[in-house]
């Protein structure tokens, strides 16, 4: 966020000593978004560790996190860096943008270098793999396939499918982009996620049978809003809008553990029939090379709901309840006599009915049977 806030002052009394001032804030908000893909300035990518023009972004906060698609080197471009020279993705990460693709084999790509001719970590290096792909559309007309390393490479496995984008007939806003891509520099195409579950395999109602679900708040809309829906048509298509919003939102949540750890996520009904075959000792070990894919949401992520079980504090059963003299106690609570855990610890104690009767005096007296403070009485000190 960009702020720049202003005051213009409207009147004053000086003998009150108070002004009206009038207050204008302006907010610019950065125009990207998460999977977005970029081409930095030449500049910006010397200067954030020399890292490749062509670039996704990873995550939004104070900074904007970017990572090459191919090497998977990650760097961060802060907003002052933004701000002094803005720029816009050259591919949005629309539903409309992205491509299915059906992963046919991968091959571990071991890289000693990246772009910046440094060398790459442990962690990252078993993370890059040789993808061999074919768009879903083309499976049965023809044998078109690509090979592009990708850093999703360690979550894929035959017969996976994939987003992506498709370099070869997309139309980049760019002009110095368009000619690297005419060149023939860039990659076929850029995987961005992987997709789990029915919606991977194209099942009927596949966002029902999914193992988490999301809480939400009721929504109230404004006159405005209304207005703009007035009609059948337009509130349908309100309507459906806002489902395949919500669509696009669990399929990320469900491709990303680090954005799954800032949302609350709740265990679905198929999530606690699982959980009950799992503990009946009838749970499926699953594939092996699921073991390596840390994307994948699992139940132990999953919050139980919220079930209001037991009664309100007003409402007591009256089996739990006990009679002990005049006085009425829950089970499991102690019940102590009046003065008994005073006499225990050997301390004076004055009843309800004498402190009553109990007169001021000027002077402090000794009270009887205490013995703390004897050597502060004695006459001769």
């Amino acid at each position: 966020l960009k702020v720049k806030s202003s005051k213009k002052l409207i009147s004053t009394d000086d003998k009150s000593n108070i002004s009206n001032y009038k207050f204008t804030n302006l907010v610019e908000i950065c125009t990207l978004c998460k999977d977005d893909l970029l081409f930095l300035p030449k500049k910006l990518a010397t200067h954030i560790g020399n890292i490749a023009r062509l670039v996704l972004v990873k995550n939004i906060s104070n900074v904007i996190q970017v990572i090459d698609p191919l090497t998977g080197q990650t760097g961060a471009i802060e907003s002052d860096a933004y701000w002094r020279d803005p720029f816009r993705p050259v591919i949005t990460a629309a539903r409309t943008r992205l491509t299915r693709y059906v992963i046919l084999g991968k091959d571990p790509v071991f890289l000693e270098r990246n772009q910046s001719k440094r060398g790459v970590n442990r962690k990252q290096r078993s993370k890059l793999a040789l993808v061999s792909a074919a768009r879903e559309s083309d499976l049965g007309s023809n044998d078109v396939t690509v090979e592009e390393c990708s850093q999703l490479g360690y979550l894929m496995k035959s017969g996976d499918v994939a987003l992506g984008y498709d370099m070869k007939d997309v139309q980049l806003v760019d002009d110095d982009a368009e000619d690297v891509r005419r060149a023939g520099k860039f990659p076929d195409v850029v995987f961005v996620r992987k997709l789990y579950g029915g919606v991977a395999t194209g099942e009927v109602n596949a966002a029902k049978k999914r193992m988490f679900q999301l809480q939400r708040l009721p929504i109230q809309k404004t006159d405005e809003e209304k207005e703009k829906g007035r009609g059948k048509k337009g509130l349908k298509k309100a309507a459906d809008m806002e489902i395949l919003d919500e669509e696009d939102f669990m399929q990320e949540l469900e491709a990303d553990r680090e954005m799954r750890a800032r949302v609350n996520v709740f265990k679905s009904e198929i999530a606690v029939s699982k959980e009950t075959k799992q503990e009946g000792g009838n749970a499926d070990d699953g594939d092996e090379d699921d073991k390596d894919d840390d994307q994948k949401i699992t139940l132990d992520e999953l919050l139980d709901n919220l079930a209001l079980d037991t009664k309100p504090d007003h409402i007591k059963d009256d089996a739990a309840m006990q009679l002990v003299g005049d006085t009425t106690i829950e089970e499991g609570m102690v019940y102590v006599g009046e003065g008994e855990r005073a006499a225990k610890d050997k301390i004076g104690y004055v009843g309800r009915e004498e402190a009553v009767t109990i007169q001021p005096r000027e002077t402090a007296i000794p009270v009887a049977g205490n013995v703390w403070g004897k050597d502060f009485l004695d006459e001769d000190l």
